[in-house]
Parts: structure tokens; sequence; C-alpha cells
């Protein structure tokens, strides 16, 4: 059975879980927007927050849609303004998740996305785990994700 983490991450977050996936035997794939937000953290969650509650497509660099080889797939983003970040937008509306064992990890400063939450659940009926700030508690991240 093989299986990919796809994901989005703006400070790092997203990073810490690639390794525990990875660890988990799990294939990664990492997004990339063409165009990064500013440096100013401030800004940036600032336009980050309105792209995503937006729900703004950001333009991808070299993004792979093809999973067809995979059984099961992790999506992970972070959580802006309640909403996904603006990459994983794009990776939710190019790819085509049916038939695969499909779960996400969400991952943000309040550790709660009741808006992303409820959307996943009306798309895609699947699991989703809430996680704060991975990378600062790494090791409530790995004991959430015992399950994978």
């Amino acid at each position: 059975m093989k299986k990919l983490f796809i994901y989005y991450s703006f400070t790092g977050s997203g990073e810490a879980l690639a390794n525990i996936f990875a660890s988990k035997g799990y294939e990664i794939r990492k997004v990339t927007p063409k165009r990064n937000l500013s440096k100013n953290f401030t800004i940036s969650m600032f336009q980050g927050g309105m792209l995503s509650g937006l729900k703004h497509k950001a333009k991808l660099i070299d993004y792979n849609n093809d999973i067809s080889e995979y059984d099961e797939v992790v999506v992970g983003s972070p959580i802006w303004n309640g909403y996904f970040a603006c990459p994983i937008n794009t990776v939710l509306k190019k790819t085509d998740f049916t038939n695969k064992k499909l779960s996400f990890v969400l991952y943000s400063g309040g550790g709660c996305a009741p808006k992303a939450v409820k959307f996943i659940k009306e798309q895609y009926q699947c699991n989703v785990i809430e996680l704060k700030e991975p990378k600062k508690y790494l090791e409530d991240a790995e004991k959430a994700l015992t399950c994978f």
C-alpha cells in the first residue's frame, strides 16, 4: 500500500509533520507557491488570512497532481482565517481523490479550524486531525498521528 503526504508549510510546522509521516513510510510531496507571502510575519498572516478567506488558489511551482499510484493520501495545511492556505486550495481543485483513503491534518496557532473541518466533512467525509503548532509541540503531534 503506497502512502503520500501532500503539504504546504509557511512557518515550518508542515516540515515537522512531513518528517513524522516520512518515518511512517509515506512519500512526501511539498507544495510550493510561485509567489511567496511577505517576509514580515504580521503582514504575511494578514495577506494569507485575507486570501484564504476568499478561497484564493495560488499558482504552484511544478505541482504533480497525479496520485494514481497511491492508496492513501494525507493532505496537510496551515489554517489561516479559518480556511486552508491558498496553495492547498489549489491542490484540492487540481487533484482527484476518488477511490483514495483520504485524511487531512490541519495545523494552526489556535489548534482548531471549525470552518475547514466543516468543509472537509461536507466535501470528503474523511478523517481530520487538528494540531496546534506542530513544530513547537512536536511530541503532541507525534501522539496525535499514531493513527497513521
